[in-house]
């Protein structure tokens, strides 16, 4: 079994800086690949600032946070995948983009690379079906925040060999991560249970059983949740969390899984959460 030393992290948004943030940090080679310099100028920014706040807490020493520096350079172009062991992509929860992406990696990398996707929540045998090498295709569901959380939810695609399973397996292990199996369902296990729960309490309140802090108080104070549906709903953006409802609307074909309204018209509305500045709570600074 091969092993995986270089990686291309395709996306160099939030999941996607956190991920080439973990590899680097681990010693893997990392060519981290997104559509425009401004976003990965950001993403490198954010990625020595999560390694300065390591430093400061002395979690790594200053060398050690060169070192990850070192190992991580960025592309504007696919074709930096060629030759990598394993292309990661981690665009946006939508169908069409991954396609894309995935069509591209196929055919610019080689034979025995594996291709990974961060989605949490598409179809990762539908994605294989775009490639020639299917049993080396494989999901791997980061947490976010991905330097913080330990979990990653890797998914098996119908024809995902278990030569692939027990590579990613073993290397999420070695990335000091916590691997949990999931088959290839909608949602697969996580946000097949989060999301109707966030949805459930948007409609709580669309509805009028209780306000905003109440919801939050409640399942904070009541179940030991660590934030409130709301508040994490805005934390992982409204308009992710109505694309992964939808997702699992279409793909179960159960109207438990409706979308309420009121997550539509919000997120029609640019109110996306943190990250929009605006979203069941207001944010400084966004």
């Amino acid at each position: 079994m091969s092993e995986i030393r270089t990686v291309a992290v395709v996306g160099a948004g939030t999941m996607g800086n956190g991920i080439a943030h973990v590899f680097a940090q681990h010693g893997h080679d990392v060519k981290l690949i997104d559509t425009e310099q401004a976003f990965l100028d950001r993403a490198v920014s954010r990625i020595t600032k999560n390694l300065d706040r390591q430093v400061k807490k002395e979690k790594i020493s200053a060398a050690q946070k060169d070192e990850a520096l070192s190992h991580i350079e960025t592309s504007l172009t696919l074709d930096a995948a060629a030759g990598v062991d394993l292309a990661i992509e981690a665009v946006t929860e939508d169908l069409n983009p991954k396609k894309a992406i995935f069509g591209k990696l196929d055919a610019t990398c080689p034979a025995g690379t594996t291709l990974a996707s961060n989605t949490s929540s598409i179809s990762i045998t539908e994605l294989a079906a775009l490639t020639s090498r299917p049993d080396q295709v494989i999901g791997m569901h980061f947490m976010n925040p991905v330097p913080m959380m330990k979990l990653v939810e890797i998914i098996r695609g119908t024809a995902t060999s278990d030569a692939t399973y027990t590579k990613i397996k073993a290397l999420t292990e070695s990335l000091g991560k916590t691997p949990a199996l999931a088959n290839d369902y909608p949602g697969f296990i996580a946000n097949r249970i989060l999301l109707p729960m966030i949805n459930e309490a948007v409609y709580c309140l669309m509805e009028g059983v209780a306000d905003r802090d109440a919801i939050d108080t409640v399942m904070k104070l009541g179940m030991a949740h660590p934030m409130g549906p709301l508040t994490l709903a805005d934390f992982i953006g409204l308009d992710v969390c109505l694309a992964i409802m939808e997702v699992l609307h279409e793909g179960l074909g159960d109207d438990k899984y409706r979308p309420c309204p009121l997550l539509r018209n919000m997120v029609r509305a640019g109110y996306l959460g943190r990250k929009s500045g605006r979203g069941f709570y207001t944010y400084e600074g966004a």
